[in-house]
Parts: structure tokens; sequence; C-alpha cells
């Protein structure tokens, strides 16, 4: 199927996809839509920026009927910016049918105002698993019971933030035969119990877009050694020229503090994370809309669903304990048949995480920068034999020639005479020294004597 009119869609849907700008479906899209219109429950396994929103709205939009006064889909995010994100697009079908009522549930937004708005439900809910449950269950002014479409966006990113309960006691009271979509990057352990709960039988949809292994995304190991990772990143800086980089902390409090090392050093920065207020949220995402900043320091959670335009670079600093984090992360960059690099910033902690993902396939090139300009470094993990060892092999191979007949205890002897040996070269090599050192002394001593004899 490579075609929307594939699907027999309502012509309003058509023109919405039209406004969209698209041409043909994504994977995921196409996948998820043939299935959802048969009133299927999904669950559907694909990273950021595959086109999983549109997956989603386009058969909610064709199964709705705005001659029904209540709610009859209801779509979940872990935060309020993606929830915002995703009715900013589900808006935009209001230009082509102002009839379907479409309603932001979030936190940020004027309590008593939210009430009196539901008066007359609306036919689409989207927001946040909290606020929604406060209104239907605390404030009994929403009927998201109602509803026969529920969709889980971010799933794991819910669990992640201990939502999941909160879904369940809203869910707890809707129709037995209530349609459920959950779109997730992953599915953890702890996400299946919720599934099988509300899923008999779902379709599974796995779409992996090959972003790892795209040839356009260059992978930079960059050594830390002494310096911590701001240190380093300030250090780098000079050295490309981003549209947006993406910096990834593994810690909320790591990007609180690699951000404010930055702005110390006069740079403009975003910051992304679940340690910020409401407000600071607010700020920063308007921020993005307007790309005020060309960084953008955050963590895996937070930065999950944002959709940045021209990421031209990511840097990760150091490596997240989950490496499937880290193909996320790359994933940002690379998009639209344009180049894209990925800086990750190492300690020695990091070497076994970093050999993992050249196992599975990552090429990692090895630089670093010295007054502002990049050198390459010897190729990470590759070993060289130190002069001593080499030196070590030599005398042996003086002392013992090949094919020679091996005597019993002949290690023991070999290594007390390659000892020997190297005992006489250190006594020879500081002689040396000391004879150095006396003509240097005499030397000087010749050049005072005759300064003397000229006063």
């Amino acid at each position: 199927m490579k075609n929307f009119s594939d699907f027999n869609l309502k012509d309003d849907v058509y023109k919405f996809i039209e406004l969209n700008g698209f041409v043909s479906p994504t994977k995921i899209q196409e996948a998820v839509i043939f299935e959802a219109l048969k009133g299927k429950g999904i669950v559907a396994i694909s990273d950021t920026g595959t086109g999983k929103t549109h997956a989603f709205l386009i058969p909610i939009f064709n199964m709705i009927d705005t001659n029904i006064n209540e709610v009859q889909a209801v779509i979940t995010a872990p935060t309020r910016e993606l929830a915002l994100q995703i009715y900013n697009r589900a808006k935009l079908f209001n230009e082509v049918n102002s009839e379907l009522r479409i309603r932001l549930v979030t936190g940020g937004i004027e309590k008593d105002k939210m009430v009196d708005s539901f008066k007359v439900q609306p036919h689409i809910v989207i927001g946040t698993p909290g606020r929604i449950k406060d209104m239907f269950l605390n404030e009994n002014v929403l009927r998201v019971d109602k509803a026969r479409i529920f969709v889980v966006d971010e799933a794991d990113m819910t669990l992640e933030y201990g939502f999941l309960d909160t879904i369940d006691a809203i869910c707890s009271r809707m129709g037995e035969d209530l349609q459920m979509m959950a779109f997730s990057a992953t599915i953890p352990q702890g996400l299946k119990p919720f599934l099988k709960k509300y899923m008999e039988n779902p379709q599974t949809i796995q779409i992996k877009e090959d972003k790892v292994f795209n040839p356009r995304i260059k992978h930079i190991l960059i050594p830390c050694k002494h310096k911590s990772y701001s240190e380093k990143l300030i250090e780098i800086l000079d050295g490309f020229m981003p549209y947006v980089c993406l910096i990834f902390a593994n810690t909320r409090e790591m990007a609180t503090q690699i951000a404010q090392d930055l702005r110390n050093n006069d740079q403009r920065v975003v910051e992304i994370h679940g340690g910020l207020q409401a407000r600071q949220r607010k700020q920063a995402m308007k921020q993005l809309a307007n790309l005020d900043c060309s960084y953008v320091v955050c963590t895996d959670i937070a930065a999950r669903g944002i959709d940045i335009e021209g990421i031209t670079h990511v840097v990760s600093c150091g490596l997240p304990n989950d490496l499937e984090f880290y193909t996320h992360r790359s994933g940002r960059t690379g998009r639209a048949g344009k180049d894209g690099t990925c800086f990750l910033l190492y300690r020695e902690e990091d070497d076994a995480a970093i050999r993992t993902l050249m196992k599975e396939g990552f090429k990692f090139e090895h630089q670093d920068i010295k007054d502002g300009k990049w050198r390459n470094l010897k190729p990470y993990g590759q070993t060289y034999r130190r002069k001593n060892d080499l030196r070590e092999k030599e005398i042996a191979k003086t002392l013992y020639r090949k094919n020679e007949r091996v005597k019993p205890g002949y290690k023991k002897k070999r290594k007390m005479a390659v000892e020997k040996i190297k005992q006489q070269e250190r006594r020879d090599h500081i002689r040396k020294q000391i004879k150095e050192q006396r003509k240097e002394y005499f030397k000087k001593r010749q050049i005072e004597k005759n300064k003397m004899k000229a006063k």
C-alpha cells in the first residue's frame, strides 16, 4: 500500500492529509491505519520521527462522528509538552472540519476555565493522565468513560513517569469494547501486564528505521581524560558550527549543571528535563519553537517525542545505562537526506559500553581537539605493544633461539637473565646521565671562569 487513497477515508480526512503536505504514508502509518480502521487493539513500536502521531490521528478522525455530542477518543501523553504537540497537530483538522471539538487537558491551564469548557463535551480529548483523571473522577465534568478509542502515546515513558496506575484508573471505568492503541519506542517488562489487561491478542507492529547505520551520520569518540563533561564540551564547541545541537545528559542534575556551565561560558542554551518548573518548561518549548538557541541540553526521557527541526549535531555526555537510548540519540540527526554528526564524550568507565556498540555495528572515528583544531587519534581499542615489551622480546631472542632444546626451569632462568640484562642497561643509562651532567657542570664552570677573567 503506497498511497493514502488505498485506505478509503472520509473526504475531510483526505483534505487534512493534503493540508499537511503528505504524499504517501510512512511505514508506521501504513501499518497502523490499516489495522486501526478495523477496530483492532494495537501495540506499535517505533522511534521518534517515524510519523506515529498521524498514524493514530488519521484513523481517529475517520472514526469520529461529530453528530454525537460525547467524548469518542482519548489520547494521553506523559508530559504536557508532548500533549501540546499532539494537540497542535490535531487542531489543524478544524481547518477542514470546524465541527470536530478537540480539547487539551493538561496542567498549566486555568482549572475553572477548563471545567466550564466541558459543559459541551469534546469529541477528542488530548492530555496528560493526571489532569484527565482529575477532570473525570474528581471534578466529574469530563465523561471520558463514553470514549471507545484510547491511545497511550510514549507508553514506555508513561511507565517511567509512574502514570500507568492513573491510566488504569481511567480505563477501568470505560467500556469492555474499548479499542486501545499503545505507541512506544520500547516495550519494557513492566508495561506488559497493563497491555495484557486491556488488549486481547493485539496487533503488534514494529517499525525500526535503520538510523544507526545511516551513512550520513558520523559517530566520533572524544576522550575526556581528566576533564569534566562540561569542560570538554566547551573545549569542542569552537570546532563545529551547528544549526541545532542536542546535548544529552544521563540525569537531570547533570543536565542542569552542563546547561549552567554553558551559560557561564556565554552560550545561549535551552534546557529540557523533568526537573524544570511549569513556567520554565513553557518558556523552553517556546524557545524551541522559535529556534532561539542552537544548543539544547536534555535528558533522554524529556527529549523523547519532541520534534526539533534541523538537528545537525548530537553530543552524548557519557553513555546511558540502556544503550538503546544511544540509538535514539543518534537517530535525531541525519534525517531527510541531510548529514549529521554524533559526538560521544567518554571516560574510562564507558569502555565496555563502547565496545558493545562497536560489536553491534557502530563505526566510531576517534578524535580530539587541540587549539581549536581536530586531530585523529589511534583507532579506539587498538592495542600497541609497549616499547618495554618489545625490548624484552628482543632480549629473549638473543638468549634463546628457535628450535633450541628447552631444559626444565627455563622460564625462570630466562626471566632472571632478562632482568640481569635490563639491570645492566639501567646502570649504563645512569652512568651516561652522570657523565653528561658532569660534562655540563664543568662546561658551566669554565664559562664562569672566563667571565671572571674578562672582568
